[in-house]
């Protein structure tokens, strides 16, 4: 596959004020998955338009680029543009709680799952009156 992928370790760390610095259509940085890509020479190549690029220069682009559900073939067509990763304090595993467990308590004594219990019993008890109220009317 000619040049070979960038080893974790080889990559360049750089913080996300570094990143923040590039957000024109003359160097234009972005950072998805905390990978950070130099995306400048791509602009005009993007099937989706150099706008939509600009739009999440300087910043993580993470969510939207899932959010559109790029090919295998756009994914590896990143790694031309990866330039390093973010330091650790500014990687966003270090920014956002982490995902709660839905069967662990919320410390206030009941269960998430709990909260869904009370709809879901209304609902049935509806749709039961509901069908009962058909079946008296006919």
């Amino acid at each position: 596959m000619g040049e070979e992928k960038k080893e974790q370790s080889d990559l360049k760390q750089l913080s996300q004020e570094e990143v923040e610095k590039h957000t024109t259509g003359t160097s234009s940085w972005l950072v998805i998955h905390d990978k950070v890509y130099d995306v400048t020479k791509f602009l005009e190549e993007h099937p989706g338009g150099e706008e939509v690029l600009l739009e999440q220069a300087g910043k993580d682009g993470t969510e939207s680029f899932e959010d559109v559900g790029h090919s295998e073939d756009a994914r590896e067509l990143m790694e031309n543009y990866l330039i390093g990763e973010l330091r650790d304090e500014d990687k966003a595993s270090n920014k956002y709680p982490e995902k709660r467990d839905m069967w662990k308590s919320s410390g206030n004594g009941s269960t998430p799952w709990a909260s869904y219990l009370l709809p879901a019993a209304i609902a049935i008890v509806v749709a039961i009156a509901y069908r009962v109220w058909a079946a008296s009317s006919s």
